[in-house]
């Protein structure tokens, strides 16, 4: 049977935290499609992208499937703060001396549940890619983070890194990360965290000896968060941009 004939399940891994309800509705041939993309050698391309609601009842996903001649560059980065289900899936194959570099921000409150997925392959050596990815969830909602990074055998000087945060501004919501390496060369550096937690009491209460009303103290707090997944941004005026439609959801959120 055909991929595009196969509805995906959470029994699949790398569907294992998707909302269940949209998968069984959704349309198979819609699942199955990869929008792709090819950065000549030398080049560099970038994507920046905000989904504030799902385009379909129900939910969206969006799959991008990416090639990074030798030497090229790539960047993505995504903020996902609609619902009730999206998805962004992106899969880069790093050809020698390319690089990749994501940041991803999952925002929201309700029931929404909200996904990275990510699959990087170094396929030739002196690759590098680095991903941060960061989640600010309330109410029932999640956020969730599937990031492989793959290293092929003859990929040697690969440096790979992915990290994942979150913070969790009510005790009903919640937070998912499945992070993975392969590796089958020997002269690599590869590295991936994750940690899933509340604000800063201690800065809080800083903050509140000096004056800062409790509100804007933790509005504070989130930005400096989110804004760890612009930092390393190629358009500055993007990223800022970027990071305050983000802020922007935070209208409705317990602060």
């Amino acid at each position: 049977m055909s991929e595009a004939a196969t509805l995906p399940t959470t029994r699949d891994e790398d569907w294992r935290y998707a909302d269940a309800g949209y998968l069984a509705q959704a349309d198979a041939a819609t699942l199955a499609h990869w929008r792709r993309l090819d950065v000549p050698a030398g080049a560099s391309r970038s994507e920046y992208a905000t989904y504030l609601a799902a385009p379909q009842a129900g939910g969206s996903v969006d799959r991008l499937r990416v090639h990074v001649g030798q030497g090229g560059r790539f960047e993505a980065f995504v903020v996902i703060a609609g619902g009730p289900y999206l998805r962004c899936e992106i899969e880069v194959t790093l050809e020698e001396g390319a690089h990749f570099e994501f940041g991803g921000v999952t925002l929201g409150g309700g029931s929404k549940r909200q996904e990275f997925v990510t699959r990087v392959i170094h396929a030739a050596p002196g690759a590098t890619s680095n991903q941060t990815v960061r989640a600010v969830q309330w109410g029932q909602a999640t956020g969730n983070f599937l990031g492989r990074i793959e290293v092929a055998r003859d990929a040697q000087k690969t440096d790979a890194a992915q990290n994942f945060r979150a913070i969790l501004l009510e005790k009903g919501a919640s937070a998912n990360a499945k992070p993975e390496l392969e590796i089958f060369a020997d002269d690599v550096k590869c590295a991936h965290g994750a940690a899933i937690g509340q604000l800063d009491p201690v800065a809080a209460f800083y903050m509140a000896a000096r004056g800062i009303p409790p509100a804007i103290a933790r509005r504070l707090q989130v930005q400096a968060f989110i804004g760890d997944a612009f930092v390393e941004c190629g358009d500055p005026q993007a990223g800022e941009r970027l990071l305050e439609q983000a802020l922007a959801q935070l209208s409705e959120a317990a602060l």
